[in-house]
């Protein structure tokens, strides 16, 4: 298994943080787009590091145009010398329409055509094939030498898609690299839904689960003291409830049987009752989303659930020190 490390906080820190994740021991560095750019940290890291993968996880596709990610993609991998993964979500529909400003429409059907698009360019780009790409949400027709880049020994980078529901899921096995598992998603909901939809994907594509990456960045709750613990378990309670909220993560919760705590949730969240929130997560439901022990143990429990489905996770599993950080990692991956 694989374990990424958050590329987080202050730009003028990226590249040292990359250089530590990877004498750590860490295999990728991970950005988010959240309140700053997820690929500006990626090209500081690139810079500084020689074999950690690096990643986006995630990018918000519909932001965008294929064109716009064709290039930075191309961009990226081609600077970092093949090291980077375009790690693509679609976000939700009130972001998009009232954040971006972008037209929203049928997510799985339009990913699933914007994934095609980029690599119809890349393939005009790396293999020179004509680009002629018509769509129902995207069109791309027109590429001259001026705007081909010439850089193209490392190819186009990998594509991982976030899904949460079956038909996001499914488009990412018919058409991504790998999938970015929801942190919001219990072992149940992942080998009972999350599993099918992935071999359903991969068999229209003709493609083997072995050509395939499974992330998961899944709660960890662990601490090496007891304030840390208590503090850590907290966050991660008022995470859950967060995105229990989200009228399109019910599912998740239903599959338990908690589905009235779904729009328990949301009434609270648009109260602004983030605490009250938290209060909700009992003790059950929060060892159902996430591991929960101190940090040996969290890594053994992580890897009796998860280690003969997950290709890599980004978890909390950082020790008391770089030692100890170490030896976890290695116990991890090992």
């Amino acid at each position: 298994m694989k374990i990424d490390g958050g590329l987080m906080g202050d730009l003028s820190e990226a590249g040292r943080q990359g250089a530590r994740l990877e004498a750590l021991g860490y295999n990728g560095a991970v950005t988010a787009e959240t309140s700053h750019d997820p690929f500006f940290p990626l090209l500081l890291a690139a810079q500084e590091t020689q074999n950690i993968e690096l990643t986006t996880s995630i990018a918000v596709a519909f932001s965008r145009t294929p064109m716009n990610l064709a290039n930075i993609g191309h961009d990226l991998n081609s600077f970092s010398k093949g090291r980077f993964i375009l790690g693509l979500g679609s976000q939700i529909r009130p972001h998009i329409t009232k954040r971006f400003s972008m037209p929203w429409s049928k997510p799985a059907a339009r990913m699933r055509e914007f994934i095609s698009a980029m690599r119809a360019i890349w393939a005009a780009w790396h293999e020179g094939q004509p680009l002629q790409f018509e769509g129902e949400f995207y069109t791309h027709s027109l590429m001259t030498p001026m705007f081909t880049p010439l850089d193209t020994q490392y190819g186009a980078p990998k594509v991982f898609l976030a899904a949460v529901g079956p038909l996001m899921t499914e488009v990412a096995g018919e058409v991504a690299d790998g999938v970015i598992i929801h942190a919001f998603t219990t072992e149940k909901y992942l080998r009972e839904v999350t599993l099918p939809a992935i071999e359903k994907g991969l068999a229209k594509a003709g493609r083997a689960r072995s050509d395939f990456e499974i992330s998961y960045p899944g709660f960890v709750v662990s601490g090496n003291t007891e304030e840390a613990f208590a503090a850590n378990k907290q966050a991660v309670k008022k995470q859950i409830a967060f995105y229990g909220s989200t009228p399109a993560y019910a599912p998740v919760l239903g599959i338990h049987g908690w589905g009235e705590l779904q729009p328990e949730l949301n009434g609270l969240s648009k109260q602004g009752k983030w605490d009250e929130m938290a209060d909700l997560i009992t003790d059950d439901i929060l060892s159902e989303f996430a591991v929960v022990g101190e940090p040996e143990a969290a890594v053994d429990l992580f890897k009796s659930r998860f280690g003969n489905v997950v290709d890599r996770t980004m978890g909390n599993f950082a020790g008391r020190d770089e030692a100890h950080s170490r030896s976890l990692l290695a116990r991890l991956t090992g």
